[in-house]
């Protein structure tokens, strides 16, 4: 990344004020890339089955959540994302990973974090009220199976913090750094 003086014009703003700093941050914030940031929440049952969703959009299931919007955090992009298309309320709790994503499929680059939602009956799915633009059917899925149904990303996401067993993992392309 440049210097803040590189994203200067030739009528600079003066930084020793703070109207002068309000603005470089402004022209920064316009010039310096953006990151599309992704909540995904795993959700289990008993039996230690991983809730997936049949997305009407891909042909890979993927875990519940979606693309965070701009000003909302991870956490409650999760929870919104799981109200708005399968209609029942849950509540984020531990960050299992965060996983830098390289490009994909069309898709540039992106961090995806992955949150805890606990453990509930199976018959959770009974209640669901599903967004049919967006999910087709939900599943519950052994983690051994999971690598049969989402995306090679996903798949190895999921094992790794499987494997883990607790806390939180940082990955690069859902493996542990070095390991890619």
């Amino acid at each position: 990344m440049g210097s803040p003086e590189s994203f200067e014009s030739h009528a600079a703003p003066d930084r020793r004020t703070e109207q002068g700093r309000l603005a470089l941050i402004q022209t920064l914030n316009a010039r310096l890339p953006l990151k599309r940031n992704i909540g995904q929440g795993l959700l289990r049952n008993p039996t230690g089955d991983i809730l997936l969703c049949q997305l009407a959009y891909k042909r890979e299931w993927d875990l519940p959540g979606g693309v965070v919007d701009p000003r909302e955090s991870p956490a409650t992009c999760v929870e919104r994302e799981i109200m708005e298309e399968l209609g029942i309320e849950v509540h984020c709790g531990e960050l299992l990973a965060v996983d830098w994503l390289p490009p994909y499929r069309g898709w540039d680059d992106a961090v995806l974090f992955l949150f805890d939602l606990g453990s509930v009956g199976s018959d959770i799915v009974d209640s669901m009220t599903l967004l049919e633009r967006e999910i087709r059917a939900v599943h519950w899925v052994a983690p051994d199976d999971v690598a049969d149904h989402v995306a090679p990303y996903s798949a190895a996401l999921v094992a790794e913090v499987v494997r883990k067993g607790g806390g939180t993992a940082y990955l690069e392309n859902s493996a542990p750094r070095g390991r890619n």
